[in-house]
C-alpha cells in the first residue's frame, strides 16, 4: 500500500525536549511501521533540552542553518548537509548558533514516542 504524507497536512507540536516538530511520516498518523521521520526547527539562540531515548536510534540531518551538537560528552559544530547518528541511550541536545532557523530532519527507529524520551 502506498503511503504519502503532505507537509501542509502535518501539525506542528512541541516535544519533551522543547523542539518544534512536524511528523512527516509516523505510524500513529500515516500507517507505516518501523520508523518515523520528522522536521524539527530550533530558532536562533535557542536549544533543545538534554534528553535521551532508550529504544530509538535517531538520525539528525541538517537541512538549514548551523548549530552546536552535544552527544554524550562530545560537543561539535554541525551545519547544512551534516548527518549525525544518535545511538539509543545517548544524551543529546542541539543549539542553534546561527542567524537563521535551524532545520533538522529526524529519523527514529523504532518510531519516536514521548514515552521513550527522557529529560536529563
Amino acid at each position: 500500500m502506498i503511503k504519502i504524507s503532505h507537509f501542509k497536512d502535518n501539525t506542528v507540536y512541541t516535544t519533551r525536549d522543547g523542539s518544534q516538530i512536524r511528523e512527516l511520516m509516523h505510524p500513529q498518523q500515516h500507517g507505516n511501521v518501523a520508523q518515523s521521520l520528522a522536521e524539527a526547527v530550533v530558532e536562533p539562540g535557542m536549544e533543545t533540552l538534554l534528553h535521551m531515548h532508550t529504544q530509538s536510534e535517531e538520525l539528525y540531518h541538517i537541512t538549514q542553518g548551523e548549530g552546536l551538537m552535544t552527544l554524550a560528552s562530545d560537543r561539535f559544530s554541525v551545519r547544512l548537509g551534516d548527518t549525525i547518528c544518535i545511538p539509543p541511550g545517548t544524551a543529546h541536545k542541539i543549539k542553534n548558533t546561527g542567524t537563521v532557523t535551524l532545520k533538522i530532519l529526524c529519523c527514529c527507529s523504532p518510531p519516536y514516542s514521548h514515552e521513550d524520551t527522557f529529560l536529563i
